[in-house]
């Protein structure tokens, strides 16, 4: 059995979020939406920065996420908007081991 680093916490696992999937999960007291990109796991802030609307509840399409209340739309492998002078968003680390879906903190650039 491998030691995880304290920073992850199991979320949920592979079988749990169907591709093209967004599932709303709170990790470290943060809320967040863990994305299924064709077998690519993403963490992103949960909370669209415009007025505070629910990304998983947001239509995902490729790796972009799309605010259900005023169609924002964030890159979910970076947090970055998917178009020029848009807001961002954080984004998390996320590994998976086995069949287990793992969040931490956020992830540092370029990663």
């Amino acid at each position: 059995m491998s030691k995880r680093p304290p920073s992850l916490v199991k979320v949920a696992t592979t079988q749990e979020v169907p591709s093209r999937s967004v599932r709303h999960i709170v990790v470290h007291d943060k809320p967040m939406a863990l994305c299924n990109v064709e077998g690519q796991f993403h963490a992103v802030n949960a909370v669209c920065p415009h007025m505070g609307g629910p990304l998983p509840s947001g239509h995902l399409e490729g790796c972009v996420i799309k605010c259900p209340w005023h169609g924002w739309t964030f890159d979910v492998r970076t947090g970055l908007p998917d178009h020029p002078g848009g807001h961002s968003i954080s984004a998390y680390e996320v590994r998976v081991e086995g069949q287990d879906i793992l969040v931490g903190w956020l992830k540092r650039p370029g990663s």
